[in-house]
């Protein structure tokens, strides 16, 4: 199920929530980690404030158990416009990268 939900996804925004929407989450960076998914996908964590009490990922790669790459995968932002920026920004690049699939 999360699989087909991210394969027709054109973005992933993850607004502040609990357990599920930390699973989707989680879920989304592993898909893409391992290539299951390959298209761009910007994933945007909406909330500094929330997600930076909730997520400590820079432990991750001082443990190395994931690279400082894997960081890249999604971005923080506080604003609609910011959010707005990096889809468009991902939609412009999927075009590009996938000629043809469609939007």
């Amino acid at each position: 199920r999360k699989f087909w939900f991210l394969y027709l996804a054109k973005a992933m925004v993850i607004m502040p929530g609990g357990f599920g929407t930390l699973d989707e989450f989680f879920e989304g960076l592993t898909l893409i980690q391992t290539g299951k998914i390959k298209k761009t996908l910007p994933i945007i964590l909406y909330g500094s404030d929330f997600w930076g009490k909730v997520l400590n990922l820079d432990a991750l790669v001082e443990f190395g158990t994931i690279s400082r790459a894997d960081l890249d995968l999604f971005q923080v932002v506080d604003t609609v416009d910011d959010a707005y920026e990096i889809i468009t920004k991902g939609l412009e690049k999927s075009a590009v990268d996938h000629p043809g699939i469609g939007l």
